[in-house]
């Protein structure tokens, strides 16, 4: 009787390297994954992102649409100032903002968009558009 349970409880021969091997097997594979997680965090192997400027601009036309007031409300990630674009070129036409001055675009200027442009961290970017 005991010997019946024994083989019932053990298993043959061929039975018994079963589960071992199964478990082996999965114990590497987690040891590998384990590592590799490991590896990217501490080598920094994901993806870098870079952040851009961010600020906070107010457009508002006046009532019969002659001018366009350009307001700099908010820095967030700014260095420096914000640079308004009244004709939609970014070579000519500009007005450095500080945080709570504001400048007016009016006459041909509002023919084209208007654009608030700036630096943070070496990046330039757009931080805020009017459009016609």
């Amino acid at each position: 009787m005991l010997d019946t349970i024994g083989k019932k409880l053990i298993g043959n021969e061929e039975e018994r390297a079963v589960s071992p091997v199964i478990g082996v097997i999965l114990m590497v594979a987690i040891t590998v994954i384990l590592a590799a997680v490991i590896a990217a965090f501490v080598l920094d192997l994901g993806q870098s992102q870079s952040v851009g400027p961010a600020a906070g601009i107010q457009f508002d036309e006046n009532s019969d649409g002659t001018e366009v007031t350009v307001t700099y409300i908010q820095e967030d990630r700014v260095d420096g100032d914000v640079t308004v674009h009244c004709d939609g070129d970014t070579s000519t036409s500009c007005t450095d903002l500080s945080v709570g001055s504001t400048t007016t675009c009016s006459g041909s200027e509002l023919d084209t968009p208007i654009t608030a442009t700036a630096t943070y961290e070496g990046t330039d970017g757009t931080v805020g558009n009017w459009n016609p």
